[in-house]
Order: structure tokens, then C-alpha cells, then sequence
């Protein structure tokens, strides 16, 4: 954290992406519940960066958010190089373990919007029974049809009768990051973070990819040969991109250093 109290941002490809550890995320989170902020978090992989490339509106958005975590391997890897030493991996379903796990000790409300039907309640149900004490206020899992004004008026009504202190959103990227923002006015919990597929993870209806491959950076893959029908495409699309862009980044880094070098002997 700097002197401020902000968090620090590597700007990736143009993504101001947090440059934190997962205690800085957590004590973020309970800060801003303790001052009643309101904020949401983009949890940050490849595939944000990459949409955002041909995306303003997304682009913008990753810009207002209280925090983009990096939540790729290949994303801690860029910060590091770009001079953020301590940056730390903050995987979407880690934060929400380590949140889940705060939340029954501290009493935090949780508000679990998004998945397919019967999915945030299968997580409610899996996440009471490991944290015992956890207070899950709500669950809704909206149409895949966009809501009409009528439908989304009563979606904010309920969330904000229900009083929760943190909106779990699982909704993919970059629909999730666009229901944020467009809601950060209207529902006053204080905090939204976009989980995606961590829903799924965490009810146990799709499977992690093992610790080895997280690690390595190879998360992708596992995802890809898990669902290839569905996900061949977008991963085709985004791994040569980004291999692209962050050399060229890295490239141009350089070569300003050593300009700068060359001109100050």
C-alpha cells in the first residue's frame, strides 16, 4: 500500500491492474465495510486485459474499480518485471475463501448474485457448512436474457433490503464487470467483488485446475481441455494476444531504460 493509503496499479497493456498481496486485498475489503465506502472489485486474469484491448467501456471500468486484482499467474509475472516486487497472486476463489473464512468470525453479510439456476444456492449451502456461522443473506441467479428495467429495479430492491456488506458476483467477465459498475450507485452494500467461475469452483460443479498448474501459469490449459468446445476460442484468441503485448511492453520498457541510461552518462 502506498503512502496514501491507495493501492498500487502496474498498468498491464493499459489495465491498471493492483499490484497487492492477498493481505492487502483483505484489509481493503474490510476497510471499506468498516467506513460504509462503496466499491467493487474486478478480479483481474488474461481475458480481462485482453477484452479490454477492444473494449473502452471495460477498459474505463478495470480503471474506476476499487481494485483489479491480479488474478493470473502471467499477470504477477508482468508486475513483477514492471517493478512491483511484492505483487502476490489473488485468485478470485482464494479471495473468497480467505473473505468467507473473515466473514464467520466478523459477521460480514454475504449476498451471492449469479450463476445458472440452483447454483448460488448449492454455494450458500456448501459455504455454511464449512464456515459455520456465516451469515449468506441472499441468493439470486438472474435470467442469461438481459433484465428489463422493471426486473432490475426489483434485483436492487432485493439486495438492498437484504443488507449485505459484500455482493458475490458470478456472472463471467466481462458481464459481471459491467453490472458493477453500472450498479455501484444503486446497491449500497459496500463492497462488490466479480468472482466468475468461483462459484462454481467453490459449490464443487467444476473442477480447479491442480496447484502445480496454477503455479506455472498453465491454468488456461486445464480450463481449456476441461471445456474445449466452449472455451477454444477465447483462449486461441487470448494467449498468443497477450504473449504479444506484454513483450512488446516489456520491449518498449527497455528501450526507454536504456535511453534514459545512455543519456544521463
Amino acid at each position: 500500500m502506498t503512502q496514501d493509503g491507495t493501492l498500487p496499479r502496474a498498468r498491464i497493456m493499459g489495465v491498471n491492474v493492483s499490484a497487492i498481496t492477498m493481505a492487502d486485498a483483505l484489509g481493503a475489503v474490510e476497510g471499506w465495510i468498516a467506513r460504509k465506502d462503496r466499491n467493487y472489485v474486478c478480479i483481474t486474469g488474461v481475458h480481462g486485459v485482453i477484452e479490454s484491448q477492444s473494449d473502452p467501456r471495460l477498459m474505463a471500468i478495470h480503471e474506476r474499480a476499487g481494485m483489479a486484482t491480479p488474478d493470473g499467474m502471467p499477470l504477477v509475472w508482468m508486475a513483477r518485471k514492471l517493478g512491483y516486487d511484492r505483487t502476490e497472486r489473488v485468485y478470485g476463489p482464494d479471495l473468497m475463501l480467505r473473505l468467507t473464512a473473515l466473514s464467520a468470525e466478523k459477521g460480514y453479510r454475504q449476498y451471492y448474485f449469479g450463476g445458472a439456476p440452483g447454483l448460488a444456492d448449492r454455494l450458500r449451502e456448501r459455504l455454511a457448512a464449512r464456515f459455520p456461522g456465516l451469515a449468506v443473506v441472499g441468493t439470486f441467479s438472474p435470467p442469461f436474457r438481459p433484465s428489463s428495467a422493471e426486473e432490475d429495479e426489483e434485483i436492487v430492491r432485493m439486495i438492498n433490503a437484504a443488507k449485505p456488506d459484500i455482493v458475490w458476483v458470478g456472472l463471467s467477465t466481462p458481464k459481471q464487470e459491467y453490472w458493477m459498475a453500472a450498479h455501484l450507485d444503486r446497491i449500497e452494500a459496500p463492497v462488490m467483488i466479480g468472482v466468475g467461475a468461483a462459484f462454481d469452483f467453490l459449490a464443487g460443479t467444476k473442477r480447479q485446475a491442480p496447484a502445480w498448474m496454477q503455479k506455472r501459469g498453465l491454468e488456461w490449459l486445464f480450463r481449456l481441455l476441461s471445456e474445449p468446445r466452449r472455451l477454444w476460442r477465447r483462449y486461441g484468441k487470448i494467449v498468443p494476444h497477450f504473449m504479444l503485448g506484454a513483450s512488446l511492453q516489456l520491449l518498449r520498457q527497455k528501450t526507454v531504460l536504456a535511453a534514459g541510461s545512455k543519456r544521463s552518462i
